[in-house]
């Protein structure tokens, strides 16, 4: 049941990491000007556009390998409730903030369940208990 559980958990943690790289580049290569236009325009400020583009881009990266996706998720789950409430909210839910919702979701998952499976946290945090151990029975 754990392995299940684990290969599950792995394949939300890269939709989610993959969804938000994506959109995160798509931002960039568009001309981050236009973002930064359009923030403007729903009154927010222009250079909150920099910082959603790069969590979208370098959180997507790093959830995809597994470095820090706890933390990453719930820096995405504060950005998408502030995407649904300031913009998608208005437009209902079809055509709206069903998306949104459903990678809020994917995140909260994230920060509450962790995802071990193929992570560099697992690499880097067994390397860690290993030094340690090894330096305590020294």
């Amino acid at each position: 049941m754990i392995q299940k559980y684990e290969w599950s958990t792995l394949l939300l943690r890269v939709v989610l990491g993959l969804t938000f790289f994506v959109h995160g580049l798509v931002k960039f290569q568009g001309g981050i000007g236009n973002t930064v236009g359009w923030f403007e325009s729903i009154s927010l400020p222009g250079s909150l556009a920099y910082g959603v583009a790069l969590l979208e881009l370098v959180g997507g990266i790093a959830l995809i390998i597994g470095l820090g996706s706890r933390v990453v998720s719930a820096l995405l789950s504060l950005m998408m409730v502030g995407a649904i409430i300031k913009v998608q909210l208005a437009a209902g839910f079809i055509g709206g903030y069903e998306l949104d919702l459903a990678l809020l979701t994917i995140s909260v998952f994230i920060v509450v369940n962790g995802s071990k499976l193929y992570a560099l946290d697992q690499l880097i945090f067994k390397r860690n208990e290993q030094n340690n151990e090894t330096s305590k029975a020294a």
